[in-house]
């Protein structure tokens, strides 16, 4: 952990409010490995430092991890702050926590998305190696043969990489609109993947939700409300 203002250190910890800490420093309640500190802005090192108030250690609490499910809506960007000033999926998600998605949705894109404080599970969820498999509800323009989709299936050439061998089914097909849409299961999650792969064959979507990672869904959210998960459901992805 980095250097931390000391008034910082003891509020964070539970001693008092910012502004009464810094009032406990200037009296000399505060010590820093065994010498009383009374310079306003002193930074410390959780790590290596020792700090008491009152002769009293104080350590550091653990950070209480946090994992949520959003069904995210079309118009958010999947940032923590966004450089053009859009609405990003922390606008939607207040917890009293510094949370981060976990990987990414485009901006056009719905659906399951996980945030979390929590470095080790973002990836584990995000890594390709662990192969977490996220299912996609594609709809696209044209009536899809079900040969092209077997190009999906064995793995495509996309730009400078060929993606891993995909699960691809036909969900419905409309002639009258002439539109397809389809499930897609991948667990790579490059940029814009499922879309790239689309019209690798010749199809362009229309609407893309993700409606599943691993085996959690959203059919219980609606679009734009969240939840935090359950034991169990952090479990499937951190056993």
């Amino acid at each position: 952990m980095e250097e931390v203002r000391l008034q910082k250190y003891l509020a964070d910890n539970g001693v008092a409010s910012r502004r009464k800490c810094e009032e406990y420093i200037i009296q000399g309640k505060v010590k820093v490995n065994s010498k009383v500190v009374t310079t306003l802005g002193t930074k410390v090192n959780p790590k290596k430092d020792t700090i008491e108030f009152n002769n009293k250690v104080i350590t550091q609490k653990e950070d209480e991890k946090v994992y949520i499910l959003l069904n995210k809506p079309i118009g958010y960007v999947t940032t923590s702050k966004d450089q053009f000033s859009r609405d990003t999926v922390l606008d939607l998600v207040k917890v009293n926590k510094r949370i981060v998605p976990v990987g990414r949705l485009d901006m056009y894109t719905s659906g399951a998305l996980i945030l979390t404080n929590d470095g080790s599970f973002v990836y584990k969820v995000t890594h390709p190696k662990f192969e977490i498999e996220k299912t996609y509800t594609a709809t696209v323009i044209g009536i899809v043969e079900d040969e092209k989709l077997d190009l999906l299936r064995k793995g495509i050439k996309i730009e400078e990489y060929t993606t891993k061998p995909a699960k691809v089914k036909i969900l419905k097909i409309d002639k009258e609109k002439k539109i397809s849409r389809l499930e897609i299961t991948i667990h790579e999650g490059k940029n814009r993947e499922v879309r790239k792969m689309c019209e690798a064959i010749g199809y362009k979507v229309m609407a893309l939700h993700r409606s599943k990672i691993g085996n959690l869904d959203v059919k219980s959210l609606k679009i734009g409300e969240w939840r935090y998960l359950k034991k169990e459901e952090i479990k499937l992805f951190t056993r």
